[in-house]
């Protein structure tokens, strides 16, 4: 099930959010959050809800146990037993026919793969029970005594299976003691509407050109892949922006406030600061349990450049095991390295700072497409076909495949919405209108919004979601 279907905008989540506010017991809200949020789950993985309950049990012990233990080397060993255990069943569903296949071609055997499918969203979970046991042991958390509630934190259908990461810090208070409101379920579902425009209006369409020229780009000349790159470039981020948007006001209807996943990455003025604001949770994530663990950036300039590369590896193949993902996270690894110890230095002159900017957007394009390409060869000949510049057959690509060609021209609102220019104009507005006035309209601009997506819906059934296989 996913956040951008008729089953649960006009069954699931109407049916939860009734029966939540029916009684106003904290337990029996945060029972019926955490067996929604398993019924939810089971849509779509009805035997991997299994894995995830025992992904429960093992980390609803492993704070138990880690909280009652005294000595630094006992506790040591039963925290890397618990990673050990979390990271196996993550390794084993998503990275063991990759090391197979690989083993494979490199001494020509013939080791059967598992080829089973990948449990949706078991990347964003594991993380963040991995972030609930690691902070158990560093005692910056107190372990959770009940064990439905840590399931609740868990399974939380509204970031389940697409983040943001939540941290048990996150919320911690808000488990037992958050507020529930009218004002706060009305901005949450406000911020819904907003999220599934994005998805369903933006995402969708721009996906129907990008996907129909990444699959068989065998027609297609140099500037109508650099078209579909671009396309790429907005529907991942409507897409995953979108869901995180939703799913932050989600949370937000049920009382519960989750951190900001991402804010306009693509204004970014560096590689650095572009990672500041995309998948924040993630990206901080790593820098507190992987970048920080290894030294940061208190070490000599050559430990600092391993554990930028290490950390930006390990990034990389978090997103899938795929040799391009590889490439992808080194890439970035490649040029936060550069800004660090080379560029630096320039970045308070305006002219090279300007310069710059529009040189993280292409650094970041390009990085789409690396990541969008699995395939190595067929990455190879995309990148070809981009830098040959050579666009003599575009007008005759965009006639023969005119229906996919047409959703182009969604890119000129995704642009606008992706730039500082929403919050430029609602900053505008909001110091005309007085606070009544302007919640009033923007409630009826995401009213329209949420009407045009679900025509979306109904129309047709193209609804794709970039990160589920993550």
């Amino acid at each position: 099930m996913v956040f951008s279907s008729m089953v649960f905008i006009f069954i699931f989540l109407p049916v939860v959010v009734l029966l939540y506010y029916i009684f106003p017991w904290r337990a029996w809200r945060n029972t019926l959050l955490c067996l929604s949020s398993l019924i939810f789950y089971a849509w779509g993985e009805p035997l991997y809800v299994f894995l995830m309950l025992l992904s429960v049990l093992l980390n609803y012990f492993s704070g138990l146990l880690l909280n009652r233990i005294s000595g630094k080397k006992t506790a040591a060993l039963v925290l890397s037993l618990s990673v050990l255990l979390n990271l196996s069943a993550l390794f084993f569903f998503k990275y063991a026919d990759f090391f197979i296949s690989n083993i494979n071609s490199l001494f020509s055997l013939d080791i059967k793969t598992v080829n089973l499918p990948l449990p949706i969203g078991i990347s964003f979970y594991t993380f963040q029970a991995l972030s609930y046991v690691i902070d158990v042991y560093r005692k910056r958390i107190e372990p959770q005594r009940n064990p439905v509630y840590l399931a609740m934190y868990i399974a939380f259908f509204p970031q389940l299976i697409a983040g943001p990461i939540v941290r048990y810090t996150d919320i911690e208070k808000d488990i037992n003691d958050r507020k529930e409101s009218l004002e706060c379920f009305s901005s949450g579902l406000i911020q819904f509407f907003f999220g599934l425009a994005s998805k369903v209006i933006l995402a969708n369409n721009l996906a129907v050109f990008a996907d129909s020229v990444f699959s068989d780009f065998s027609e297609a000349d140099s500037l109508i892949m650099w078209l579909a790159a671009a396309a790429y470039m907005l529907q991942i981020f409507f897409d995953f922006a979108g869901y995180s948007i939703m799913a932050i006001g989600l949370g937000r209807m049920f009382g519960f406030s989750f951190p900001v996943n991402f804010n306009k990455p693509y204004t970014a003025l560096s590689v650095t600061d572009f990672w500041r604001r995309w998948h924040i949770t993630l990206s901080s994530w790593f820098r507190d349990y992987v970048y920080i663990p290894l030294g940061g950036n208190r070490c000599h300039p050559a430990r600092h450049i391993f554990n930028i590369l290490v950390t930006w590896l390990l990034t990389g193949f978090w997103h899938g095991a795929e040799w391009n993902f590889i490439i992808w996270g080194l890439y970035y690894a490649f040029f936060l390295i550069i800004e660090k110890y080379l560029f630096s230095r320039f970045m308070k002159s305006r002219v090279f700072s300007a310069i710059y900017r529009l040189f993280t957007l292409f650094i970041v394009l390009i990085g789409w497409v690396i990541f969008r390409v699995e395939n190595l060869g067929e990455l190879g000949r995309v990148l070809n076909l981009m830098f040959s510049f050579r666009a003599e057959n575009t007008a005759l690509y965009i006639v023969e495949h005119a229906a996919d060609c047409g959703r182009i021209f969604y890119m000129i609102p995704g642009i606008l919405a992706a730039s500082s220019f929403p919050g430029f104009i609602a900053g505008k507005i909001g110091r005309t209108l007085s606070p009544s006035c302007f919640l009033v309209l923007k409630a009826l601009i995401a009213f329209i919004l949420f009407l045009l997506s679900v025509m979306f819906l109904i129309a047709s059934s193209y609804n794709p979601f970039i990160y589920f296989r993550f």
